[in-house]
């Protein structure tokens, strides 16, 4: 443990929160079962690019799927809500997920020639911004670095699974504000909107919607990052308006229809991409832009996303 970064860590969130963190990931940042809101964890296994790698290469579908994991897609998706402030219509996020920037160059080289001429308001990170879930961090760091340089300010984040809290000073010295059970309020003259965001949910499970939320007033427009969409029934009993995530890759290898083989999370398919609906809470999932274990896509492009948010 670097002494430099935990000494920011003790004076970022406190020395009890940073310590019981690292703590909770020197517990369990390479196991395979039982934690987390899944038993099995396919991302933490040491075999597992082994047997996908070869598989899809008995198949012939190796060189396709590594093709496929390049062509980026720019998504955009328009919602309308009735709480959302005037002044806020029209109101752009950009919506960059699962990046594993480590992974796959080629497909970080498209995403900075994509995002480069875009207009958007705000660009909302939800996590998972190195490759494996355990070893070193700082290529990662780097990766993120050279594509933050092309992403317009403000920048908001979330930790994924695969992410170390140890990144959070190197992130936040790139300008990027990680949201860490924490929100910010963005104002547009006398009207405001407030974004929250959560810890990793899925995995390490120090998640707290509570605390995300409690600075916001009952009523205001409200929106969630949260790495993994599965805490989305507490996301809108806590009247959240919008909750943005990733983590799911849409399945990554789906079969024929984009119908996901695993999604690697426990909730409804129908949430597993793209956007969605739970009680009066608008949801959309990412695919991600980048890949996990193995650098391959089948049925299931890898994606950006702007959201436009229009009264109504």
């Amino acid at each position: 443990m670097d002494e430099d970064i935990l000494r920011k860590l003790e004076i970022r969130l406190g020395p009890l929160h940073a310590r019981q963190r690292l703590g909770i990931e020197r517990d369990h940042e390479a196991q395979v079962f039982g934690q987390g809101l899944t038993f099995f964890h396919l991302e933490n296994s040491s075999w597992a690019e082994w047997i996908i790698r070869n598989v899809l290469k008995a198949t012939g579908l190796y060189w396709r799927a590594r093709q496929n994991a390049e062509r980026i897609l720019v998504k955009r998706n328009e919602m309308r809500f009735k709480t959302i402030p005037p002044r806020f219509e029209g109101f752009t996020i950009l919506h960059v997920s699962d990046l594993h920037v480590d992974m796959n160059e080629v497909a970080m080289n498209r995403l900075i020639e994509l995002v480069g001429s875009m207009q958007y308001d705000v660009c909302v990170l939800t996590g998972d911004y190195r490759g494996r879930t355990v070893g070193p961090f700082q290529p990662a760091l780097d990766g993120v670095a050279r594509v933050a340089t092309h992403l317009k300010q403000p920048i908001y984040a979330v930790l994924g699974n695969h992410d170390t809290i140890q990144m959070v000073p190197g992130l936040e010295a790139m300008g990027i504000r990680v949201l860490l059970n924490e929100c910010e309020t963005i104002v547009r003259k006398d009207q405001r909107i407030y974004l929250a965001g959560i810890d990793d949910a899925h995995f390490f499970r120090v998640d707290n919607i509570e605390k995300a939320a409690l600075p916001i007033p009952r009523g205001e427009f409200s929106i969630l990052l949260s790495h993994t969409p599965e805490v989305y029934r507490q996301a809108a009993h806590a009247n959240f308006d919008l909750m943005l995530s990733g983590h799911t890759h849409g399945g990554q290898i789906c079969l024929p229809g984009s119908i996901p083989i695993k999604l690697e999370a426990v909730l409804p398919r129908r949430m597993g991409a793209g956007p969605w609906q739970y009680r009066d809470m608008t949801g959309y999932t990412s695919v991600g832009a980048g890949s996990s274990v193995v650098p391959v896509r089948l049925n299931c492009p890898p994606e950006i996303t702007l959201h436009y948010l229009r009264r109504g």
